[in-house]
């Protein structure tokens, strides 16, 4: 029986994601690491409150086998600063990374984005590509990267961008054919079947996991 660790539970895919490993039989219990206890009660689920600038602290027995999930991931606007920024999507990844390579991870599994590349000219993708690359330093025995387009869903906050590409995905699928399809607008349950799946095969090393990939997986 397997054990799953979650950082990013309150989010998009991460709510998702807790949801389909909690309905899963090959997981004997989930365990999320959450600043706020989320509404949610399941026999297999164990919420932890922590704080992310302590994860080094986090007790090994948590890591140890265990399939880690990460789904943490903010926006310039949320962050408010390109250092706040850096701090989720960079520096609390890698910690959970080093953790896992230290006490013996199962896996590492952790969404970033689609043209994810450290070169990159968008400071956004850059940061999801120097991540990216680091953790891939780390010789983990199996990490998957997954790299969405653009996510939708539930979200507390409306998008405009996103309202209108849902929009054109169901009343205008021709725009995302052929050379475009990779650009096509995933839905986040999709995103989070794709982990849960992948969790679930014995491929070992690192495998990146394009939109239209997760899509077909999903």
């Amino acid at each position: 029986m397997k054990k799953a660790l979650v950082a990013g539970a309150t989010g998009l895919v991460g709510r998702e994601l807790v949801r389909i490993l909690l309905n899963q039989e090959e997981y004997a219990k989930v365990t999320v690491l959450v600043r706020r206890r989320m509404n949610l009660e399941h026999p297999k689920l164990e919420q932890l409150v922590v704080d992310y600038d302590r994860l080094e602290g986090l007790a090994g027995e948590l890591v140890e086998g265990a399939s880690l999930f990460c789904t943490l991931g903010t926006t310039m606007k949320q962050a408010g600063s390109k250092e706040l920024f850096e701090l989720v999507d960079y520096e609390y990844p890698m910690t959970l990374g080093r953790l896992a390579k230290r006490y013996g991870a199962e896996q590492m599994l952790i969404v970033t984005a689609m043209g994810a590349k450290r070169g990159s000219l968008f400071y956004y993708n850059r940061v999801k590509g120097k991540v990216e690359e680091e953790l891939g330093k780390l010789g983990l025995p199996k990490l998957c990267i997954f790299r969405p387009s653009l996510l939708l869903g539930d979200r507390q906050e409306k998008r405009a961008g996103e309202q209108a590409a849902m929009k054109a995905a169901d009343k205008l699928p021709f725009l995302f054919s052929g050379p475009l399809e990779r650009y096509k607008p995933i839905r986040a349950e999709q995103v989070a079947a794709a982990m849960a799946a992948a969790a679930n095969n014995n491929i070992e090393g690192t495998r990146i996991y394009e939109s239209r990939d997760i899509a077909a997986m999903a």
